[in-house]
């Protein structure tokens, strides 16, 4: 078969009479191989962007003391996790730009009713998906700000619970009675973590109109130093329980509030422990706390009614009105 170059030597002559021009294919390719390259180094510096963008964040985190009680392990799969999500938004625009550039750059296509296309499509799916690109984006900025983790106990979006699953399109919570929740992270507008780092013991203890408020203080008080010295609530306890201040004066009586500081998670069981211990101690000092009394109608007997519960009396004689 003969073949032979024009003069310039980049148009090829086949004995049929076809041409074939290899200045264009060439320069088309070359346009391709630009394109390629063009859009991977797009991903990888997306990719370092993500990497430094999200180190710099939960460093941030970290010195505000939101991350310390996080592992190695964990940090480093909260990294792993933000910065694939990044980088795969924008390796999927990246793929469909250059191949709608090679298309009209190799076969001469008229992209341009295919991207108008595109973006009545985008929009539509927009429309129906919005819901859930926030649910993502909003478990993504969870997770990176690691606002809680699988274990806390939260209160989100009206429930409260144990955190027991978390993805980046939704949360999963067990309450209290033990009922399972799954709400949509784009529902979480405010998350209330109670087992970050530490937490704080909040009781009002109420007693009646004259009682010596200052041996209800000291009583107080030395229920928190002991339990304090306790070894099995010492490491619980950073902050002994005290009076704060006397808080209120009802129509029930004088309310005294007691803090303390405790480790993460031990709120409750240190508070049931304050409480038991402080009728114990009320009892013994003879420090009356306010009831509520229960008139029975006519002819019910005494026996029937409930003898309400009257600290400082072993008696247990009849309560006082509040």
């Amino acid at each position: 078969m003969q073949v032979w170059l024009d003069s310039l030597g980049t148009t090829l002559t086949l004995p049929n009479g076809w041409t074939f021009d290899a200045g264009t294919w060439i320069d088309g390719a070359a346009s391709v191989l630009v394109i390629v390259v063009a859009g991977w180094l797009l991903v990888r510096l997306a990719h370092a962007f993500a990497r430094g963008a999200v180190k710099a964040l939960m460093a941030r985190e970290s010195v505000a003391g939101s991350v310390t009680e996080l592992s190695t392990a964990e940090m480093k799969k909260r990294q792993d996790t933000i910065e694939a999500l990044v980088v795969n938004v924008v390796r999927v625009f990246v793929i469909l730009i250059a191949g709608l550039m090679i298309l009209e750059r190799i076969f001469g296509l008229d992209i341009g009713p295919a991207v108008a296309g595109l973006g009545i499509v985008g929009v539509a799916v927009g429309l129906g998906t919005q819901s859930l690109v926030r649910d993502y984006l909003n478990g993504a900025l969870i997770l990176l700000e690691n606002q809680f983790s699988i274990g806390d106990v939260v209160n989100v979006a009206g429930i409260g619970g144990v955190v027991e699953d978390f993805s980046l399109r939704r949360t999963t919570l067990r309450d209290l009675n033990g009922t399972v929740h799954t709400i949509p992270n784009g529902q979480i507008t405010v998350a209330s973590n109670l087992t970050r780092t530490w937490a704080r013991v909040n009781e009002q203890v109420r007693v009646v109109y004259g009682t010596d408020v200052d041996l209800a203080r000291r009583v107080i008080d030395e229920i928190g130093a002991e339990m304090a010295a306790d070894p099995s609530l010492s490491g619980q306890i950073l902050e002994p329980l005290h009076v704060e201040r006397v808080n209120e004066l009802t129509d029930r009586g004088v309310t005294l509030l007691v803090l303390g500081k405790v480790a993460a998670s031990s709120q409750w069981a240190v508070a049931g422990e304050f409480r038991s211990r402080l009728l114990e101690a009320f009892r013994a000092a003879g420090i009356e706390m306010p009831q509520t009394v229960v008139l029975a109608a006519s002819g019910t007997p005494a026996e029937a009614i409930a003898p309400a519960q009257r600290i400082g009396r072993p008696g247990g004689g009849p309560g006082r009105a509040s």
